[in-house]
């Protein structure tokens, strides 16, 4: 599937859009294998491990959190950041709430964490567990594009309003966002809360239940057509 190149979010110095520009154009927007797209997100994680864009998160961290999972994956999750757990370890959602999206994977939709990709808004952990501030957001957003670029999802499932909100560009709450399937260039995107709001508020588990039946239900469209 053919990902739209997306406009940066903010601007690149010549020398580092020149570099993006070479990158990008070396991957193939039709299916390749996945040991290429291995390589591809492999690169970009080196690239991203040296990223000192945002100053504070740059010298807080212990290191940056990328992302896991399957190169040809169907399903992208994406939450917000990096939490304490996530910036020990150098993987997302590894703590109560990844537990938690591990149960929602294989219980709810009968699949394997290592049958998607999980990743996030920002790729360093900002101090305190606070939301990622607009600028941060913004300077995080080419590693995201491009993770987009390579995988070629055909589904997005935004965890809480900060993932959904930065991914669709929109101000909406995510009590609105949630229960409708939206576009995001080509890609069909279903929001829901984050695991850590369930876990503070249990009543939310059965919005989270409706909106990954709402998910499967759209993948089996797809598979059938």
């Amino acid at each position: 599937m053919h990902i739209k190149k997306i406009r940066k979010a903010v601007p690149l110095p010549p020398v580092e859009a020149a570099v993006r520009k070479k990158v990008v154009a070396s991957i193939p927007a039709a299916p390749v294998p996945a040991d290429v797209r291995c390589a591809a997100l492999a690169a970009l994680a080196g690239e991203v491990a040296l990223c000192t864009r945002c100053a504070e998160l740059a010298t807080t961290r212990t290191q940056t959190v990328f992302g896991v999972g399957n190169p040809h994956a169907r399903l992208v999750f994406c939450g917000e950041a990096p939490g304490a757990d996530e910036d020990r370890q150098g993987e997302p959602f590894v703590g109560r709430a990844g537990q938690l999206l591990n149960d929602i994977i294989s219980k709810g939709m009968k699949m394997r964490r290592e049958d998607v990709y999980i990743l996030n808004i920002l790729r360093c952990r900002p101090p305190g567990n606070r939301n990622p501030l607009p600028l941060e957001a913004a300077a995080c957003r080419e590693y995201l594009d491009r993770q987009l670029e390579i995988i070629q999802p055909e589904f997005i499932c935004c965890l809480g309003a900060v993932a959904a909100q930065n991914l669709l560009g929109t101000e909406e709450t995510i009590g609105r966002l949630r229960g409708r399937v939206h576009d995001y260039h080509g890609i069909k995107v279903v929001c829901t809360y984050h695991p850590a709001y369930v876990l503070r508020n249990p009543q939310a588990k059965r919005p989270v239940w409706d909106d990954v039946q709402m998910l499967l239900a759209e993948m089996a469209k797809t598979a059938e057509s």
